[in-house]
């Protein structure tokens, strides 16, 4: 649960602040707590909607059957085109005539679902840290998301590689590579899997910032689509804030849906700590108050 979950992202943002001014008080609805608001001892939970959601709704298993389907009708043509390239200009650093062709997915809430940790989380009241998470990818039970296994089977065998890039911790590989391969994703071999450890000569890794693994890949492949469920997958994010998010992916707008296919994640991302300053060193309620202010009343 890499670069977007909060423990990563500390360690990988050191950006400016993006909470939204707090809402004129005539603005704010005077109704009670949502009931949807769950509290484990005094604290509320605010995952729970979002983790119930992904778990429950049809309309999640929809839309990323959706997002694949699309993606596979696309496929075929962009491997056609042998000046379609889906990496951006700065990760681009050789010539794409004579790669061979790949498609590169993220792992977490892309093709493989977490939402039971998630769950567990709420259950118990606490938070995200590295050893809860690293024994829930040990276990090796994530699922894999609607529309992901036909998408990736399609791709292998029309000779596209399927490239993974993650940032679990490198301690996390050979548990990820078997979770990937008993949802049923192909898995050409640990060269498939780029995490977070990898060393990309000549390139300084910035936290866990993904540029540089695709600048490995650019050298190999010629990059037909993208898959993710944060901008990070896509492009490098200067500045994480609601103007740096923006920006960041102002070139690409007309990739969304054809090179590039963004997919819903509703529990954790660095949409969050762009909210509070990406402070995750503040206390529970005072980041849960900065999200609150946030937020649009009309």
């Amino acid at each position: 649960m890499p670069l977007r979950l909060p423990a990563v992202v500390a360690s990988a943002i050191l950006l400016a602040s993006c909470a939204s001014p707090a809402p004129k008080p005539h603005s704010v609805p005077s109704t009670p707590l949502p009931a949807t608001t769950v509290r484990v001892g005094t604290a509320a939970n605010d995952n729970l909607n979002a983790t119930a959601w992904t778990q429950t709704a049809i309309e999640h298993d929809l839309i990323f059957l959706q997002t694949y389907r699309d993606a596979r009708s696309r496929l075929l043509a962009a491997l056609q085109d042998k000046h379609w390239d889906a990496l951006p200009e700065d990760d681009r650093k050789a010539p794409i005539v004579g790669l061979k062709p790949a498609v590169v997915l993220d792992i977490d809430e892309t093709v493989l679902d977490n939402s039971p940790y998630q769950a567990r989380l709420i259950r118990s009241g606490g938070e995200f840290n590295e050893a809860d998470w690293a024994a829930w990818c040990k276990e090796e039970k994530a699922r894999a998301l609607p529309g992901a296994v036909a998408f990736t089977q399609f791709a292998a065998k029309h000779g596209i590689a399927v490239i993974y890039v993650s940032n679990r911790a490198k301690d996390l590989d050979q548990a990820t590579l078997d979770n990937l391969r008993l949802a049923g994703l192909p898995v050409s071999g640990p060269e498939a899997f780029l995490g977070l450890g990898t060393y990309v000569k000549g390139c300084e890794q910035i936290g866990s910032q993904k540029s540089c693994r695709r600048q490995l890949i650019s050298r190999r492949y010629r990059v037909l689509m993208q898959f993710g469920d944060q901008i990070g997958d896509f492009v490098t994010v200067v500045a994480n804030n609601a103007t740096g998010r923006r920006q960041a992916m102002a070139p690409y707008r007309d990739w969304i849906g054809r090179r590039w296919f963004v997919l819903p994640n509703p529990t954790y991302g660095s949409w969050e700590p762009a909210l509070f300053n990406n402070n995750w060193t503040a206390p529970r309620d005072q980041r849960r108050h900065e999200k609150i202010k946030a937020l649009r009343y009309q």
